[in-house]
């Protein structure tokens, strides 16, 4: 599919609205001069660049890369944009205040010291007036200063967005000039006749897309699909829908109980906040794919700055947007959580014949015909140390050779809920309303003599298209919040809820990466965007314990950069035309430290001290493996630039690698950890002292109201979580079924 063809929203090209960040041009002034510092034009420095490296393009291109600035429009514009669009509160103080404090001399002296300072008239200078070169000594200072770390994480979040805009911005030919020193391409396949567009398309029987309705179009639209809308006659802005089961959210939970209770013969109405792409529709553009496909545009982080943190937002959820991963839960966790938690959703054989089911309806498949770059290096470092590496199975055929899917799979391949639960669903005549954003669920009294206080009478939504202004309201006899484990939370305590476990006992698998630069292809042979994401996994074992798995992540070229630690601006653009030839390899952990999601996009995370060794074993290991297969350069993403020539020295070099802390804490070397699976906000209990929801998904508070995805498992899984969460929802939704029969 060219990208001509794909959906106007995930394009990208230059922006047709006006900014509306609000900075002053003294402001953008300034903050122009901070992004020339994270991505200056430098010198192309001979040593740096040889032109028998067949991983390289030609050396004009090259050369026009090193010459480049992160100064030039619309850069500037476009963070500030994103500052006050997609930051956090805290995150938007910060980088404001240090804009404004840096527009002033007064301010510069202050944070810059003797850089400030000039010896004519008026004697002090603005951050813009002082030289490059003395602006780039500032900044990386403050990466590494450990008193005042609210400046630093104002640095560190500009330095995120500065490279993401940078590296992710596209013209109106969809296409990065950047890219080409990269040696990056983006991944396309044939154009699909009107026909096969059509087929790519199972959810319009059933879909109303929101985006593309008005106040006026929005009754007949419910119309069109067999709602009876009627408009509340006290407030004439609400329209009343009602149904059976309401489900707010369409990802690995909302979608199986969609099909479950659809098939059941109930009417079912899904909720989901993100837009309807199907393969026909994405770019594989990472830029507008991110903003388009995730939450908060794939800038979401917890307070403290420590770990980025992904997670899918469209129709099928991060079903539609994730790695493919299919692992069953692990026996030792379902024994955990059926007999040390006395959970019987997992004692029986009920929910193993469940991760069958849901194994079959997904087509997951074990073998891969062809691993791409990074799997291969993977499973080649982890022969020659005598290791061990397993195949992953996948939910799409073993030929599957897609290095995009993070950004919608363009071919159609993979097997989301939206291309799977969802299509049985609607095939029962379930409907999904897309743009839909749950504001609070409606909870009243219950009845007399009733065990539960209050009763859930269904869902309040608004829509994220600014055309339409009417509420809707859906009366159910039952619902369920299945829109994540970021979301389901705040969503219940807005709503009233007050257990205490709602929104605590978050668990996000997180990941340090390690890297190796493998310029031979002699070696291996590809590029580390190309091929299956993760097809090879590698479990860290010691006393028979499982302390790390080891897998390859997908780093998109503005990722890859924006995830670089900031040593000098020559530094980072000689490891950016590194980048189809770095591979990566993570050490994620079964976390037993947590955290807490008590509103929406505020995410406080802690390790504890078992999650900082497991993840430092996982990350040597990953370092010895790639050392293994051949790799001529390896390093972490620690501040400092943790790095080292393979050869002699290689053991002290492995004897100072850590799991570091984040750029909030009082510490001069710290690193970016990242997240793609949370879980265990909402957990089930036996009892509400133990957890939010009852032993199948029920809340202790209010009756008819349930948790179905990943919020409600007990704790962290241990491995990418698809299946289990699916699984899990596959049978709290037959229950819920029988109770309404």
């Amino acid at each position: 599919m060219g990208r001509g063809d794909c959906h106007p929203l995930l394009k990208g090209g230059r922006r047709e609205t006006k900014y509306s960040h609000g900075f002053s041009s003294s402001h953008i002034q300034t903050l122009t001069s901070i992004c020339e510092v994270l991505l200056p034009p430098t010198p192309l420095i001979n040593n740096n660049y040889t032109p028998h490296e067949n991983n390289h393009p030609q050396n004009d291109v090259v050369q026009a890369f090193y010459k480049a600035s992160a100064s030039q429009y619309p850069v500037p514009d476009e963070v500030a944009e994103l500052v006050m669009k997609r930051g956090f509160f805290e995150a938007r103080i910060l980088v404001i205040a240090i804009v404004r404090i840096l527009s002033t001399r007064v301010g510069t002296l202050l944070i810059c010291g003797s850089s400030g300072v000039s010896k004519k008239w008026p004697f002090l200078k603005k951050f813009s007036e002082i030289p490059l070169e003395n602006r780039e000594i500032v900044v990386q200072k403050w990466f590494k200063n450990w008193l005042l770390t609210p400046v630093r994480l104002a640095f560190v979040f500009l330095k995120f967005l500065v490279l993401l805009v940078f590296f992710t911005q596209v013209g109106e030919d969809s296409s990065n000039p950047a890219w080409k020193a990269m040696d990056y391409k983006v991944d396309v396949i044939g154009e699909k006749s009107p026909e096969e567009k059509r087929k790519e398309r199972p959810l319009d029987k059933g879909i109303i897309e929101t985006r593309l309705e008005t106040d006026s179009s929005l009754s007949a639209a419910l119309a069109g699909k067999g709602l009876k809308p009627t408009l509340n006659p006290a407030s004439r802005d609400t329209y009343t829908v009602k149904c059976d089961a309401v489900i707010v959210g369409s990802g690995c939970g909302g979608g199986v109980a969609a099909a479950v209770l659809a098939a059941a013969g109930l009417k079912v109405i899904v909720l989901e906040k993100g837009d309807y792409f199907t393969a026909g529709d994405y770019s594989a553009l990472e830029g507008p794919s991110l903003d388009c496909l995730y939450e908060s545009g794939g800038i979401l982080s917890t307070l403290d700055g420590k770990t980025m943190v992904l997670a899918g937002s469209t129709v099928g959820g991060g079903s539609a947007v994730n790695w493919s991963a299919c692992f069953k839960t692990p026996d030792h966790v379902i024994n955990e959580w059926a007999h040390g938690q006395n959970l019987p959703l997992f004692s029986g054989p009920e929910y193993l014949d469940a991760m069958d089911k849901v194994c079959d309806r997904i087509g997951v498949t074990v073998g891969c015909t062809k691993e791409g770059f990074q799997n291969q290096i993977l499973r080649q470092g982890c022969e020659n140390l005598g290791l061990k590496a397993d195949p992953v199975p996948r939910n799409s055929s073993e030929s599957h050779y897609c290095g995009s899917c993070c950004y919608g799979c363009i071919r159609g391949d993979k097997k989301g809920t939206d291309t799977t639960w969802l299509v049985d669903a609607v095939n029962s005549d379930a409907v999904i309303i897309s743009g839909a954003k749950a504001v609070r669920f409606v909870i009243n009294q219950n009845n007399k003599n009733q065990r539960k206080k209050k009763k859930c009478h269904g869902v309040i939504a608004k829509f994220t298209n600014e055309d339409i202004k009417i509420t809707l309201q859906i009366e159910a006899r039952v619902t369920i919040s299945a829109c994540g484990a970021l979301l389901t939370p705040p969503l219940l305590i807005n709503s009233g809820l007050r257990n205490r476990n709602i929104g605590r006992n978050l668990h996000l698998h997180p990941v340090l990466m390690a890297w190796g630069y493998f310029p031979e292809r002699d070696i291996v042979e590809g590029k580390a965007y190309e091929g299956g994401i993760i097809t090879s996994v590698h479990k860290v074992v010691e006393q028979d314990k499982v302390r790390a798995i080891i897998e390859s992540p997908i780093l998109g070229p503005g990722s890859f950069a924006a995830l670089l630690p900031f040593e000098s601006g020559i530094e980072l653009k000689n490891r950016i035309i590194k980048y189809s030839r770095t591979c990566h390899l993570f050490s994620m952990i079964k976390d037993t430290g947590s955290g807490s999601v008590l509103s929406e996009g505020r995410i406080d995370y802690k390790l504890d001290s078992s999650d900082k060794e497991n993840m430092k074993i996982g990350l040597v290991r990953a370092l010895r493996i790639l050392i293994a297969a051949g790799a001529v350069e390896v390093g972490t993403h620690q501040s400092d630039g943790q790095r080292v020539k393979c050869g002699e020295g290689m053991e002290e070099f492995l004897k100072g690698v850590v799991a570091p802390e984040g750029p909030k804490s009082m510490v001069e070397k710290w690193s970016t950890y990242c997240s793609a699976h949370q879980m265990g906000s909402c957990r089930m209990g036996v009892d509400e002292r133990c957890g939010a929801v009852d032993t199948w998904g029920e809340s202790w508070e209010a009756e008819g109201l349930f948790v179905c995805d990943a919020s409600v498992l007990p704790g962290a899984v241990g491995v990418n979580p698809m299946i289990t969460i699916q699984a899990t929802a596959y049978c709290i939704s037959k229950k819920i079924a029988e109770k309404l029969k």
